[in-house]
């Protein structure tokens, strides 16, 4: 597991120098997501955009940071689309996700939306109408769930088997069928996303390959010209073991291969990537407040807790992190050395579970607990009011 950057150490000890409680905190480290994530986009092919799905993480200065770096953010929801819209009123903006509001909807044509995902037929007729009656002009994808009977499934599927994301192929016909009766509402293209949690960049250019492959058939099949191709996002972090991470380098040199095979057709392929982009800039931070023996296992209790970072709850996992010794030294409390610990918080329940029954070498009272991975899907989709206890600090390293 790599090191700590000294930048992150640094801000741990600084912000429990600054108060006489434990400490409780989130730390971004803003230039290592800059560096990231310019690194993955200055790879892509030149006919590919990157977007950064804001559900992983909304914090303002992440998209700051991420800004200048992506083609633009994808939005799922009226609030996320109200939020970027408030800051960046002039990046473009792609809104997908299921049971959009008509509202949402009418947001999304006032807002200057770029592409609207329409995720069903009755969706759909309700843009025509709204876009009709407000005399508006809107560009849309149809996001398709494909039936992959062969694919290997990923911890988290989004289609390819019967999911309530997208429409089926065979609604494909009656979309047209809708789009061809008015004049307002155009299609580009089509969206996929039926995986998520991908670790195998060689599956996932078999996948992208596939969703290629269909599209020219429905060219074919439909006569249709299309020029946009969103695959998604998908692209998981390997919590269980965090030295062995999707192969970034091997995947942009197999999708320049894979399109090159397509060289007559004017497509634009964009990714809508959140985990994968802001992970791995985000730590949270837990002091030891107690440690104890029940049975023949050793708890150590956290400030904090899975109300603040659900991510381990939410997918079942032991969480990475390390360990930073307490700077006035050891203390003359419980200790654990060389001994399965499992690690927990504050709440009232048996699943605020950190991590179970992990090794490390020490672990003394006023510890700090630093878990890795906590910059998407942590603190956004935790259940923060649960027992109302204080948030965690937030600090962005800059």
């Amino acid at each position: 597991m790599p090191d700590l950057p000294s930048t992150v150490q640094q801000a741990a000890y600084d912000l429990k120098s600054e108060s006489s409680d434990p400490l409780c905190a989130y730390i971004y480290d803003l230039p290592a997501l800059r560096r990231h994530v310019s690194g993955i986009v200055r790879a892509l092919p030149a006919n590919c955009d990157m977007f950064y799905a804001t559900k992983a993480n909304p914090a303002l200065p992440v998209l700051q940071a991420l800004s200048p770096i992506v083609q633009g953010f994808e939005v799922a929801s009226g609030g996320e689309l109200d939020w970027v819209r408030q800051h960046f009123p002039d990046t473009p903006v792609i809104f997908g996700g299921p049971g959009k509001l008509a509202s949402e909807l009418e947001n999304a044509l006032d807002q200057r939306v770029e592409l609207i995902h329409v995720e069903s037929l009755l969706e759909l007729r309700r843009l025509c109408n709204l876009a009709e009656h407000r005399q508006t002009r809107q560009d849309i994808l149809l996001r398709i769930n494909l039936e992959l009977p062969s694919a290997p499934s990923t911890r988290l599927t989004m289609g390819g088997v019967p999911t309530p994301f997208g429409m089926e192929e065979r609604c494909i016909a009656d979309a047209l069928a809708i789009l061809a009766q008015q004049d307002w509402v155009r299609l580009r293209g089509f969206h996929f996303h039926l995986m998520s949690h991908q670790l195998d960049h060689h599956r996932h250019l078999a996948l992208i390959e596939r969703y290629l492959d269909t599209v020219r058939g429905w060219e074919h099949q439909f006569g249709l010209t299309v020029d946009q191709i969103n695959v998604g996002g998908g692209i998981g972090i390997n919590y269980v073991e965090p030295a062995q991470q999707f192969d970034w380098a091997d995947f942009h040199a197999g999708l320049t291969n894979l399109l090159a095979r397509y060289p007559d057709r004017p497509w634009r392929l964009r990714f809508e990537c959140g985990r994968a982009l802001t992970a791995a800039c985000g730590y949270y931070v837990a002091e030891v407040l107690d440690i104890k023996a029940c049975g023949d296992e050793w708890f150590a209790i956290c400030r904090g807790g899975t109300h603040h970072f659900r991510t381990p709850a939410a997918q079942a996992h032991n969480h990475p992190f390390q360990v930073l010794p307490d700077a006035k030294g050891p203390t003359d409390g419980p200790n654990i050395v060389n001994a399965p610990v499992t690690l927990v918080g504050q709440l009232c329940t048996p699943k605020d579970v950190f991590a179970r029954q992990v090794y490390g070498q020490t672990l003394c009272l006023g510890d700090l607990v630093v878990f890795q991975y906590a910059g998407a899907y942590a603190w956004n989709i935790s259940h923060h009011e649960f027992l109302m206890h204080p948030h965690p600090r937030e600090y962005f390293i800059d």
